[in-house]
């Protein structure tokens, strides 16, 4: 394990990875270069992996670059919402050896429109309820995930083959070498869904797809994704299980009026039948 002691000097603390398809993403990917100069700790250097489509290949392509003794994953589409998002993040991981994984928490614009607001309240995981204290949890994810270097190599990087359900491995990767995932209370960002609702379905829908590839070529890692924040997890469900809480949410969702969540998902299962069938 690399240390204060033994640091390369003229290294970084921190490497930031960020794997982009095009290096712009409607603008959202030069507002984020520019607020990594806003962040109050400096001592990091910024990877950009461009063009590749696996997300994991990417991250393990920076991951092998980096200098830093912790990784830092951003995706190219977020928003830091706090100007001190990894002096926090970088604090957690430096005061408990035992935290592996250290995840931000993915706040709803004042400014964002009224289909993004409703969108990220009605869709589970498109917003993390707010914490007070370092809190562990299952929604500590890619788009502002601090990590610490020697126990990503240790469990074997990011998964290359799947291409979707890359958080929900990793933080189980983690928890099995004995760390704890974490989310940290005012390391705030903001992963905005699609602005259209047109874009958002066709989001859900591929979503379905690439659900269906990672069922039918590697169930074993089809790991469970909790809505909230949980401390105990129960890892793996029989796809039976998933199906029925499917009908069961879709029916409580539908009582709620929340047609938002009852189309995106009734593509979702549309892309999955398609996708499972395709491959």
């Amino acid at each position: 394990m690399e240390t204060e002691s033994n640091r390369i000097e003229g290294y970084p603390k921190v490497s930031v990875i960020i794997p982009t398809s095009d290096g712009y993403r409607n603008g959202l990917f030069p507002t984020l270069l520019k607020q990594l100069s806003e962040q109050t700790f400096q001592d990091f250097e910024t990877i950009i992996i461009k063009g590749d489509s696996r997300q994991g290949r990417a991250i393990n392509t920076g991951a092998d670059m980096a200098r830093g003794q912790y990784l830092l994953t951003l995706d190219d589409d977020i928003s830091l919402a706090s100007k001190d998002a990894f002096e926090k993040l970088l604090e957690v991981l430096e005061n408990d050896k035992t935290v592996g994984l250290a995840g931000g928490i993915n706040v709803i614009p004042e400014d964002a429109s009224h289909f993004i607001k409703r969108a990220m309240r009605e869709i589970p995981r498109r917003a993390s309820p707010p914490v007070d204290d370092l809190t562990e949890s299952d929604l500590a994810e890619h788009p502002l995930l601090m990590i610490r270097k020697d126990a990503f190599k240790k469990v074997g990087g990011e998964n290359e083959l799947i291409p979707r359900g890359l958080d929900p491995y990793l933080r189980l990767k983690f928890r099995q070498a004995g760390f704890k995932v974490v989310v940290v209370p005012g390391a705030y960002y903001s992963h905005l869904p699609p602005p259209t609702f047109i874009k958002l379905v066709k989001q859900f829908f591929r979503n379905g797809k690439q659900a269906a590839f990672c069922n039918k070529f590697y169930p074993q890692w089809v790991i469970e994704t909790p809505d909230s924040h949980v401390k105990n997890f129960a890892g793996r469900r029989p796809f039976l299980y998933r199906a029925g809480r499917y009908v069961l949410n879709m029916i409580k969702n539908a009582l709620r009026g929340r047609w938002i969540y009852i189309t995106v998902y009734k593509a979702y299962a549309l892309g999955f039948i398609w996708g499972y069938f395709k491959y």
